[in-house]
């Protein structure tokens, strides 16, 4: 445990005194991203590297959401829905996941999937954000900062991949079936048929605290896409297969001398990422404001616990004076 980690804890009992609490009543003239107003508000980036969906809300300096893995935008709909008024609020989906359609002929990676956010950044001349990331999303932004830090004035980063620990082992095997062509069939397409499966240990819901709530409507969005279509399937299957090879020891110099504002948030019942992925990053980022454990939440918890998400994005924003 770091020293910031002991502050944290020390103070644990007034948080609420130091970050903002937000609900929907913040935003009185916007209406909660439901399944409807997902599918109905959706954009498309016509770009030469895919066909990239995002949804959009709010105005002002743009957040950028980076979800994880098999996930999509859809993530973040609560976040989005409590900081409109604080962002313009940009969710995509990541090449080979969600609603994004990839040309066969254009490699997914996650490098490949940095280029793919830099040219959604410039065709809405977007020129810098804030970066809010989980999971795979975690990996991608921090290549992203790697690469152009001059682009990210704040990052909110929660369980993720970080520096040798990528792939995490328990993911290990998913990559494996990937490699055998056999990861949509034999793990994603029995959990849109089963939703229980689902909602299980040995589906989406050994990702969520509360696998319970996930909704028969929410495992459709998330899933349907990558098992309905055959190329989607290869290009869900290609780019898992890349992520085998770690690519974040190469970026470590250039990331580790990004000077932006950081906060750490992690859910301590994850089963992937190791807690200790956590004070690595309080360590190396020299912009670190801290950790915060959730001692009771699960990887997927930036879906679960949007309440989390909006007050340590605001609690960074404003102190960062972005």
């Amino acid at each position: 445990m770091t020293r910031r980690d002991f502050l944290y804890h020390a103070t644990a009992a007034s948080a609420p005194l130091l970050t903002p609490r937000l609900s929907l009543a913040d935003v009185p003239h916007a209406a909660a991203i439901d399944a409807h107003s997902f599918h109905d508000t959706r954009r498309y980036a016509e770009l030469p590297i895919s066909r990239v969906a995002y949804i959009e809300r709010g105005h002002g300096p743009v957040a950028l959401f980076v979800h994880g893995y098999p996930l999509n935008g859809y993530q973040w709909r609560g976040a989005l829905d409590r900081l409109q008024n604080h962002r313009r609020c940009i969710a995509p989906d990541m090449m080979a996941l969600g609603y994004t359609v990839t040309p066969a002929n254009q490699p997914v990676t996650p490098e490949t999937q940095v280029q793919m956010l830099a040219a959604l950044l410039d065709s809405l001349h977007i020129q810098s954000v804030d970066l809010v990331a989980n999971d795979s999303g975690g990996l991608i932004s921090q290549l992203f900062i790697a690469r152009y830090p001059e682009r990210v004035r704040t990052l909110l980063i929660t369980n993720c991949d970080v520096d040798t620990d990528s792939p995490p082992p328990p993911f290990v095997p998913l990559i494996d079936l990937a490699d055998k062509h056999a990861l949509v069939d034999r793990f994603l397409a029995p959990q849109v048929a089963d939703k229980a499966l689902a909602r299980s240990s040995r589906g989406l819901g050994g990702a969520y605290t509360w696998p319970d709530r996930l909704t028969e409507e929410t495992i459709d969005i998330y899933l349907r896409p990558l098992v309905d279509d055959p190329d989607s399937k290869a290009k869900l299957e290609e780019y898992t297969s890349s992520l085998r090879a770690n690519p974040l020891p190469p970026a470590r110099d250039a990331l580790c001398r990004w000077r932006g504002p950081a906060r750490i948030v992690w859910g301590m019942k994850d089963t992937f990422f190791d807690p200790k992925s956590a004070d690595w990053l309080d360590k190396n980022l020299s912009g670190s404001r801290g950790i915060r454990l959730l001692e009771e939440a699960n990887l997927f918890f930036p879906e679960e616990m949007p309440d989390v998400i909006a007050e340590e994005a605001v609690a960074l924003w404003k102190n960062s004076h972005a």
